[in-house]
């Protein structure tokens, strides 16, 4: 991709991708870890044999997994908190009260009452678009979101390649 064009993302999609991202997000700020136990329980069951050479360690799996899980959860907040923390401050502001609080905010309390002063609804769709925009850009960079899947219909992917052969660009299309 040309460096000096920036892709040209279908809102929509871009909208979706994002907010669910957010909601992930959000259920992993909310929702506790709960650690997995090793069953010592014994059976009187008949067991037959089967091949010997692999090895199996219930207690080391379960142990990893407490480790792993609940750092690989705090990653990704990390991760989205440093996305969130470079955007300009109005984006941030409704970033951060729509979609990364523990409470259930609407679009309509965020643009009257959170924002000081109030905006309209077409300025706070504006700033929603621009800040996902911005945000897609950054997750995709980081590995976390796919660009392909974004981008508008029609719009050529690679401006140099099959654009200047007169055949059409492709587009990837993914079922949200």
């Amino acid at each position: 991709m040309n460096l000096s064009s920036l892709p040209d993302l279908d809102r929509r999609r871009t909208q979706v991708a994002i907010e669910s991202l957010l909601e992930k997000y959000r259920i992993f700020k909310t929702v506790t870890f709960e650690a997995k136990e090793a069953g010592i329980t014994y059976s009187y069951t008949e067991r037959f044999h089967g091949p010997t050479n692999s090895i199996t360690d219930q207690t080391a799996a379960i142990a990893t997994h407490n480790v792993d899980v609940p750092a690989a959860r705090r990653a990704y907040c990390a991760t989205l908190d440093s996305v969130v923390d470079r955007l300009n401050k109005r984006e941030q502001q409704l970033v951060q009260e729509r979609y990364m609080r523990r409470d259930e905010i609407y679009d309509y309390t965020v643009y009257n009452h959170v924002f000081d002063p109030p905006v309209s609804k077409d300025t706070y769709v504006k700033i929603r678009s621009k800040a996902f925009y911005k945000m897609a850009l950054a997750l995709t960079d980081l590995g976390l979101l796919s660009l392909g899947s974004l981008m508008k219909k029609g719009s050529p992917l690679n401006k140099e390649g099959s654009e200047s052969r007169g055949e059409p660009a492709p587009v990837m299309e993914v079922n949200l």
